[in-house]
């Protein structure tokens, strides 16, 4: 039995929350390996929804839980998701639930600074979800992050925050903004450590734990292969590497943990925030396909834009995550279209591309190559078998496979788990 990773093979917003869940409950751990709770998950088991930002997904089936050191933990928003989960009767507890004890945290400082250069950029702003998942990243490169250990030792913290201030007040003075006040800050992560520290641990160890006995484990991956700090549509991306290679610096496991790479593929293209978008409809077309597949993000309740599928992008994404097969998502939102179309490649300057340029200006400037297939006016929703696809259906994720050089190897078809079909099983790789 193969280990599954899963990541967002576009913008993000995919619909992994739907195919995580469904992996999860098959799983024996999860694992979230990077990002913070700027990404989302909707999971929609039964006649409940569950919205998660930073818990795995597999908290809600009570499948063990950790979070990975290469997520940003913000250590408040943690609370208030566990609170939330336990209202909604989902049991959390140090048996289902790990941290990684060298997390960084997010501080109130981030946030601060994140929405102070958001409010400063004007027209170049990045479109940042304001949590400050930025900020905190770049402590943790410039070797001045406070971990989540460190909350069991904040008596001998001031070193670490002078370090920390002598960056932020610096910062802070050139927005006009007060120093850090460091005792609030202290007294702050003192309220919270209790809270953080009951599902410490060195999270690595029992990952090699639960795999030397035979357990399957699920990496979960947040945001999208576009918006890799590296690979994304550069400086329009997140702050963390978000392709597949991640789970394995972000867990603490070596890379021939990962196993079968599923990349999640919307059957059309959406993005949130700022950034070139090739395919993007800003006509009736776009305005029917965002409300139909009610495109609105998880976490920030921002409306997506949204385009045409676009294969350059994500066989570009495939290579470089390495994907192993696809989970095509929402389907059932292109119902009813006379004509549908795929993104096959670019005109930039009349040279044909067959792949994203890496500069922000070519990216701006490329047009799409567009080839147009028959819609179909049967329904597809709910469809649990190729046989319950209306006929131009299948022949649209026939093609979509055959351009982005990549097999598709589950086609969701609603919300709801069970409405999925099965080509090939990721854990049985």
């Amino acid at each position: 039995m193969a280990n599954v990773t899963v990541i967002g093979a576009q913008w993000g917003d995919e619909g992994k929350g739907k195919i995580v869940d469904w992996l999860a409950s098959r799983a024996d751990a999860v694992v979230r390996f990077q990002g913070g709770h700027n990404a989302g998950h909707t999971l929609v088991v039964g006649d409940t929804t569950y919205k998660l930002s930073l818990l795995p997904s597999g908290i809600v089936t009570g499948t063990l839980s950790m979070i990975g050191n290469g997520v940003v933990l913000d250590p408040w928003a943690l609370k208030a998701e566990v609170e939330k989960l336990e209202g909604q009767g989902v049991t959390i507890n140090d048996d289902n639930f790990a941290i990684a004890d060298n997390c960084p945290l997010i501080l109130p400082l981030h946030r601060d600074l994140d929405g102070l250069r958001e409010a400063a950029a004007g027209k170049g702003k990045i479109g940042t979800t304001g949590r400050g998942i930025g900020p905190a990243y770049e402590d943790k490169v410039g070797r001045r992050a406070i971990r989540v250990c460190d909350l069991a030792h904040l008596d001998q913290l001031d070193p670490q925050l002078d370090r920390l201030c002598a960056h932020h007040d610096a910062l802070r003075a050139g927005f006009d903004q007060p120093p850090v006040d460091r005792e609030a800050l202290k007294k702050e992560l003192a309220e919270i450590a209790p809270f953080v520290l009951q599902y410490a641990q060195p999270v690595w160890k029992r990952l090699k734990k639960v795999r030397k006995a035979g357990a399957r484990v699920l990496f979960e991956g947040a945001q999208g292969v576009l918006l890799d700090v590296d690979h994304g549509t550069y400086p329009f991306v997140t702050s963390s590497n978000t392709v597949s290679g991640s789970a394995a610096a972000g867990s603490g496991l070596g890379p021939n943990a990962t196993g079968f790479v599923l990349g999640i593929v919307k059957a059309y293209t959406t993005r949130v925030g700022s950034g070139p978008f090739p395919t993007e409809l800003e006509d009736a077309i776009g305005q029917t396909l965002g409300e139909r597949g009610h495109e609105f993000g998880t976490v920030t309740g921002r409306q997506r834009r949204v385009g045409w599928f676009d294969a350059v992008l994500v066989r570009q994404t495939c290579a470089i995550s390495g994907v192993t097969g696809i989970a095509l998502t929402k389907i059932d939102v292109l119902d009813g279209f006379e004509t549908v179309k795929i993104c096959t490649g670019y005109r930039l300057n009349n040279t044909i591309m067959d792949y994203l340029p890496s500069h922000a200006a070519s990216q701006e400037a490329i047009e799409p190559i567009y080839e147009e297939m028959p819609g179909w006016q049967e329904s597809t929703a709910g469809a649990r078998s190729w046989a319950d696809l209306p006929a131009n259906a299948v022949k649209y994720v026939q093609r979509i496979q055959e351009l982005i050089e990549t097999p598709v190897a589950l086609v969701s078809t609603s919300p709801e788990r069970d409405d999925t079909i099965l080509v090939r099983d990721p854990f049985e790789d």
